[in-house]
């Protein structure tokens, strides 16, 4: 399976429409590869937003006979044949994708995303990272996930809490040549996962060095890492 593919397999997964053997494969390859476990985390992270925003809604108990009438009906002989165009929904495309729907509960993160489909939006997907970090604690837990873009804005994903005092904060450092400093890529002052941008900085490349460490209040006082390290880990080049 490509990474492409796996990632598709982690989105219906995260909103319940994959099918159950699916389910069961995702979850026992997750439980062997902590990258895997990560990626499984950041997708139920990236849609718990828009789940929260759905209210719980009862689906009418004939909805499904309604949209196999329509999906399955046969234009008239005096119909004309609809020509397709922008904003329209050709509905024998998605009749494939709609019967997987059937065994769900339309309620939550899935009524939206059918109605997104059925409305013809279009769902914005973040840029392919240049490199990915599974940042190890000094247990060799992973901790966070760094996805380093190719213009420099780097998504940092917290795969659990951290303990930081109330006068210190995380800081989020990288090394962009093996031979030189630390730079800081910012601050997680909110304790939470959240996406960083620094300007001036070469594209990044496999085998970078990512960190966060515990820094006082506003950030290190010397511009380079002085607390104890949180986590850190070498990047990897996600295989496209």
């Amino acid at each position: 399976m490509t990474d492409r593919a796996m990632d598709v397999l982690i989105d219906e997964v995260v909103v319940g429409l994959a099918e159950d053997a699916d389910v069961a494969r995702l979850e026992a390859l997750a439980a062997e590869d902590p990258v895997l476990a990560a990626r499984l985390d950041v997708a139920r992270a990236k849609f718990a937003a828009l789940d929260a925003t759905a209210d719980e809604l009862a689906v009418p108990q004939d909805l499904w006979a309604r949209i196999d009438a329509e999906l399955n009906s046969e234009p008239t002989a005096t119909a004309p044949q609809p020509t397709p165009s922008a904003g329209v929904i050709d509905l024998s495309a998605v009749r494939a994708q709609v019967s997987r729907w059937r065994a769900s509960a339309l309620t939550g993160i899935a009524a939206a995303l059918v109605m997104a489909i059925l409305l013809g939006w279009n769902v914005l997907t973040p840029q392919d990272p240049a490199v990915v970090a599974i940042l190890l604690d000094a247990r060799g837990e992973a901790v966070a996930m760094v996805e380093g873009m190719p213009d420099n804005t780097t998504r940092v994903t917290l795969l659990e809490r951290q303990d930081v005092p109330p006068d210190q904060v995380m800081q989020v450092w990288t090394k962009p040549r093996a031979d030189g400093p630390p730079v800081s890529l910012g601050l997680l002052e909110t304790g939470r996962s959240r996406t960083l941008t620094i300007q001036g900085l070469p594209t990044p490349n496999p085998q970078q060095l990512y960190e966060i460490t515990a820094e006082p209040a506003g950030g290190s006082p010397t511009n380079l890492p002085t607390g104890p390290i949180l986590g850190k880990g070498l990047a990897k080049a996600p295989v496209i």
